[in-house]
């Protein structure tokens, strides 16, 4: 198999409360590769979302390191990280994080714009996204315009637009309902299999597990199981 695009070594997160010690992430040691569909999963509280922030950067552990391309975040400067993280790296958040005053269209060219896309390009690309998640018609609405289910749309096109070789995506169908759900669950697989993009989904929904092609189980911040299918 080639080699891993992101690879966590001993990774531990604790966080204080109090003068008790909580462990969410526990000497986890996980290699993801190129164009993987893989689910985190786990009770609430089991280290899902932890693990995926410290995978992409936005926490930093406790102790062990994540590696990208076999690079450590550890060497990397805060400003270094954030340039990985805009160059590499897609997010999709569970309570969307689109931008309210920003139009569908401009929500999706938001990240191109920080990477310096020459705004012909980043309008191009964005509205090719668009129809891809099957929302070019609505490119001119703000958010509070559209359904959750719309909404998040948005967020998976914000999230590929800029073509990072890795997606992350907190509890995505969290607030959609099972509908919904189910079509972002095959438009995430879609794009999966499209764009070879590779995905890491934190869920406890069942219908997120069942698509997954690997599924990584965890349990008080320990990785129990992992299987590829």
């Amino acid at each position: 198999m080639s080699n891993p695009l992101i690879s966590c070594r001993n990774l531990c997160r604790f966080f204080a409360d109090g003068e008790q010690k909580i462990t969410a992430v526990d000497h986890v040691n996980i290699e993801i590769f190129t164009g993987e569909f893989a689910v985190l999963y786990g009770p609430s509280g089991s280290g899902k979302t932890t693990l995926l922030n410290l995978i992409g950067g936005l926490d930093h552990p406790t102790s062990g390191d994540v590696y990208f391309d076999k690079a450590p975040y550890s060497t990397l400067s805060e400003t270094q990280l954030t340039q990985l993280r805009l160059q590499n790296i897609g997010f999709i958040f569970q309570s969307y994080n689109l931008i309210p005053v920003f139009s569908v269209l401009e929500n999706v060219a938001f990240i191109m714009q920080m990477q310096g896309v020459p705004r012909e390009t980043y309008l191009t690309e964005s509205k090719k996204i668009l129809e891809l998640v099957g929302l070019q018609k609505l490119q001119n609405r703000r958010p509070s315009e559209m359904s959750g289910g719309q909404q998040q749309r948005v967020a998976i096109a914000r999230a590929i637009a800029a073509k990072p070789k890795i997606v992350l995506a907190d509890e995505p169908t969290a607030n959609l309902d099972s509908s919904n759900s189910m079509q972002l669950i095959d438009l995430m697989r879609e794009l999966n299999k499209q764009l070879e993009m590779t995905f890491v989904i934190s869920s406890h929904d069942d219908k997120v597990i069942a698509s997954a092609k690997r599924k990584i189980q965890l349990n008080d911040g320990k990785v129990i199981s992992d299987e590829s299918f």
